[in-house]
């Protein structure tokens, strides 16, 4: 049963439950207790198994631990304290696990300490011991593994793919038959992901190995739904979630939030103005604040920060960069520094996100939208390192689409509302690694088996036939496969009803191959009929890109025709400007909820503009003021002044050119031109996020395609997206409503699958599949294999599988991740749904150009550094059409 802890504990219930040496040794070096404090002291000491959420600098650690190191100091002093492991600490990242070390080794010690001083001799007579950590990682030497074997620590800081290691090592699995306690810390950050799915199916084994008799503890800074996270850490029991307690502390920090508009006109801003005063702002924030943390999406955008502050303000080394794509070395430098305080500010892409400990932090800056609420929440929660401080941000946008969504992501946060995260559900290549893990440790079984995988929450539903047809395939019965060099790993004995392990290289591929996180490299792009290397692009950009797409490398246009292996074959582009910026790929989804959130915000305010429009006696301009009503309605949100002319203009602009609005009501699709490209679109204003809009633009022109006999192509982002065709693209209201109905008939995932079965997405997310499952290797006995001959050997493989059975596990799987995870479409149907039943209106217009609501999405292919300045050029154009059609003046 999943409870929330509804009243704390007193100070004295809380202390009471530690040992005295534990609780001299606190109460020493803290004030008081914090709010999750409060809670979880007890609830561990009682074993119960509890999930803690809370804000940075919460005491989180000290929540979770603190029991337990009460508990293994009794058995010390009972002169009980083994030589194994009683605790194990889980964490995504290693650096995280070398600050879990060092934030414990201290009290660890000093208590230690304090315990010899007051005992003396007798810790010698009574054998009371030292409580030990260590930490076992792929860092960890082979050395330090030895020692650890012969003398495990009391308590072990690991990750999900050490842990899955340790599962299957013959003689260190024997100190884990006895732990007590298992602390899984950033649940956000592994739940929602195949890592996480992987290290569940890790703690059912352990819970299987230990009699189920350890208490598990998550730890997060911002989870929602609280449930959902609940039946993660505590896995199934049955059709049943197992006891699991929910602390909920998510905000008992506060925050003091603003979105900023760096310029007054975001549209008519003199050439390099925004750019001018964005960097005046952020060097302002940089100077008024002892240590500022500032965030970009990109990685791209992280170097080009630091280039631009350094440039133009004289900073040296107290401003440094942290991102993936750096060394390991100067990420912790950087982590270092800003912990010490000797640097005045750090930009970071994603990587500074999680706990690392980065010390105190006085101002976050998001630059752009971070695209979800649970994202900005996490990053400007990195701010006031103490549950008493204030965190403070600032969001600072560059244009109006970010301007809206930014100003609802911090009006919700305020709010306390949260994104949703959901765990993948039967995942079939990462059970079919656990499985050949399982069978190297013993004969199993198969039911046996089977209900020890149900016993995770991201399996508690898997089908038996899906689970069998596994075992079939790891035990090499799909006759052909073995042609492709995919030998069997396990036997399975199905009149038995066991498995068990097969071949004496299966434990070496098993431990060689381990893990969730797929091999990417870059990608060769070459001119078609030539051998000219062009230069790189991501294999994550490649996945996104199709037959005709027109992108941008090293200034020039090309246009993608196919893949083969690792090189990407293009022609030059003749159209005049891309379909797909080159950071697409880098470029984080919006989240559906906080999509659903701006739809809501359009629809209300919406009405109010609607409501002065009605009522106003004078032409709209852009110099027009702001109306009283406006302006307070807009004055409840966290914005400064230029942000709420901005929202009022382009309201304005919208409602005024189109007539229409878009929102969480009303689906607009607007048929209109490009002048640039004389290209037809017909935009579908779904302001769904990027994974849903992916689904439904496929969808669409698939159906619309069929209807009009014609090819369509296909342009998405967040807000919506576009079919465009070189012919004139019109579709009526019963063309429309024909579509509706067709799409949602119930074959909607089937035409999908038809759909992108072809495509460079299938190709590479079953080479993902394909790897975690053992069908292909990344490394051989020792040898690593290319990425291209994994690709090469990927393809060979689906062709044979497919032959075989179009249903084989692994095609199901690749799949299901590509419609669930790389696209969202059950909401997608959700959407289809409600505009078939009519809770969703739906409208056509037809516009001579592109209404307001429409010009981001119409020059999102220009969204590169080196065609910023065409697109600032062309949305102004577009601009000053829209103006004059409504017979206002454009500045």
């Amino acid at each position: 049963m999943i409870e929330y802890a509804k009243e704390p504990f007193t100070d004295k219930e809380s202390l009471g439950v530690l040992n005295k040496y534990v609780r001299d040794w606190f109460t020493k070096n803290f004030d008081g207790l914090t709010p999750p404090q409060r809670y979880s002291f007890k609830l561990i000491s009682e074993g119960r198994n509890t999930l803690v959420t809370a804000p940075t600098g919460s005491g989180k650690t000290m929540s979770a631990f603190l029991s337990i190191i009460s508990r293994l100091f009794d058995y010390s002093l009972e002169g009980k304290l083994e030589n194994r492991v009683y605790c194990i600490y889980v964490s995504p990242l290693r650096a995280l696990n070398n600050d879990i070390h060092r934030n414990l080794a201290r009290p660890l010690e000093e208590v230690y300490d304090a315990i010899k001083k007051d005992r003396g001799i007798e810790i010698i007579k009574h054998n009371i011991r030292q409580v030990t950590i260590g930490v076992r990682t792929g860092d960890t030497t082979q050395k330090e593994r030895q020692q650890m074997l012969a003398k495990p620590p009391n308590i072990l800081v690991t990750t999900p793919e050490s842990l899955a290691i340790l599962l299957n090592s013959q003689k260190f699995v024997e100190h884990l038959k006895t732990v007590e306690f298992l602390v899984l810390d950033e649940v956000h950050e592994l739940a929602n992901n195949k890592r996480g799915v992987h290290l569940s199916l890790s703690v059912e084994r352990l819970a299987n190995l230990a009699n189920g008799r350890f208490a598990r503890v998550g730890l997060g800074a911002t989870l929602y739904p609280l449930d959902e996270a609940a039946k993660y850490l505590a896995g199934y029991n049955g059709k049943e979630p197992n006891d699991c307690m929910i602390v909920d502390a998510s905000w008992s920090k506060k925050l003091d939030v603003k979105v900023i508009s760096p310029v007054k006109d975001l549209i008519y801003a003199k050439e390099g103005e925004i750019e001018d005063e964005l960097y005046k702002r952020i060097n302002g924030i940089i100077k008024e604040s002892k240590t500022t943390l500032i965030f970009t999406n990109t990685r791209s955008g992280t170097e080009r920060v630091v280039f631009n502050l350094k440039k133009r303000f004289g900073y040296g080394e107290d401003i440094a960069a942290h991102h993936g794509s750096l060394s390991r070395e100067s990420r912790l430098e950087v982590e270092e520094m800003l912990k010490k305080g000797s640097i005045k500010c750090a930009v970071s892409s994603t990587s500074l996100e999680l706990g690392v400990d980065i010390g105190s932090i006085e101002n976050v800056v998001q630059l752009g939208s971070p695209k979800s609420v649970t994202r900005a929440v996490q990053r400007i929660g990195r701010a006031g390192h103490s549950y008493k401080s204030t965190a403070k941000g600032e969001m600072i946008v560059l244009n109006r689409d970010d301007l809206v969504e930014c100003t609802v992501m911090l009006d919700a946060a305020l709010k306390r509302h949260l994104d949703s995260f959901t765990v993948p559900q039967n995942a079939l290549d990462v059970l079919a690694q656990h499985i050949v893990g399982m069978a190297l440790a013993k004969r199993w079984d198969v039911d046996e088996a089977y209900s020890v995988v149900k016993g995770s929450y991201a399996y508690h539903n898997l089908q038996k036939q899906d689970f069998v047809a596994l075992l079939n395939y790891l035990a090499g019965n799909y006759v052909g496969l073995e042609s492709r060099r995919v030998y069997g790993k396990i036997w399975y004995d199905e009149k038995e009803n066991a498995f068990g392990k097969r071949g004496k290289f299966t434990k070496v591929i098993y431990m060689l191959n381990l893990g969730t996180i797929p091999d990417e490299v870059a990608v060769n792009v070459v001119l078609e009929g030539t051998k000219r290397w062009i230069g790189n692009i991501e294999e994550e950009f490649l996945m996104r890109l199709k037959p005709g797409d027109i992108f941008t490398l090293g200034g020039k246009l090309y246009k993608f025709e196919y893949a083969k292996a690792m090189k990407c074959y293009v022609t030059q582009a003749q159209a005049s400007s891309p379909t797909i910026p080159p950071w697409f790929s880098e470029q984080l989804p919006l989240s559906f909820e906080l999509a659903t959130r701006i739809g809501e915000f359009r629809a209300e305010f919406g009405k109010v503009m609607n409501s002065y429009l009605g009522r106003r006696k004078t032409a709209y301009g852009r110099t027009s003021r702001m109306p009283k009503e406006i302006s307070d309605y807009l004055g409840k949100f966290p914005v400064d002044e230029n942000s709420k002319t901005a929202i009022f203009s382009y309201f304005a602009e919208q409602l005024l050119y189109a007539k229409a609005l878009p929102s969480i009501e009303m689906l607009l699709i607007e048929s209109t031109a490009d002048p640039a490209t004389e290209k037809h679109y017909l935009i579908f204003h779904s302001l769904f996020g990027r994974r849903v809009n992916d689904a439904l633009s496929r969808a669409f022109a698939m159906e619309i395609g069929e209807l009009l006999n014609e090819d369509i192509g296909i342009m998405i982002n967040d807000n919506g997206f576009m079919l465009v065709s070189d012919e004139s693209l019109h579709i009526d209201s019963k063309i429309m409503q024909e579509a509706i109905n067709d799409l949602s008939s119930g074959n909607l995932a089937s035409d999908m699958r038809k759909n992108i079965r072809n495509t460079e997405l299938m190709k590479r997310i079953f080479r993902h599949v394909a790897g975690r499952s053992f069908m292909i290797l990344r490394n051989y006995k020792g040898w690593r294999i290319g990425v291209g001959r994994q690709q090469t050997n990927s393809q060979l493989v689906f062709k044979a599988a497919e032959e075989m059975d179009p249903n084989f596990p692994l095609i199901k799987e690749a799949y299901r991740e590509i419609l669930n995870e790389k696209m969202d479409l059950p909401r997608a149907e959700q959407v289809l749904a409600m505009l078939k039943d009519g809770k969703m209106r739906w409208e056509i217009i037809e516009t001579p150009l592109p209404s307001p609501f429409a010009h981001s999405l119409i020059t999102f292919g220009r969204a590169d550094v080196v065609l910023m300045k065409e697109r600032g050029r062309y949305l102004q154009y577009l601009h000053k059409q829209v103006m004059k059609k409504i017979g206002g003046k454009a500045r």
